[in-house]
């Protein structure tokens, strides 16, 4: 589960942008979306994510996954990163 990667201190960038750099970059392991984000914010990471076969979970809102991150504000997406 990407959730309890995150929350145990694996690497990960959080945000729109730091997201899609990361999986143009084939850094990306999994992707975690908000469940209460604006879906016109969420689904070109979800199609993006569709595309490269990237595996995508839902967080039920964006303050748990900001809190998830280790930052105090909510986060519409977030990455781990993978270990290579």
């Amino acid at each position: 589960m990407l959730v309890g990667q995150l929350k145990n201190g694996a690497p990960a960038v959080a945000g729109i942008k730091q997201t899609q750099k990361a999986i143009m970059r084939s850094q990306v392991a999994g992707v975690l979306l908000a469940g209460d984000a604006d879906e016109h914010v969420t689904a070109p990471i979800r199609s993006l994510c569709e595309a490269r076969g990237i595996p995508v979970e839902t967080v039920a809102t964006m303050q748990e996954l900001g809190k998830a991150c280790g930052i105090h504000v909510g986060a519409a997406v977030a990455a781990v990163l993978s270990s290579r």
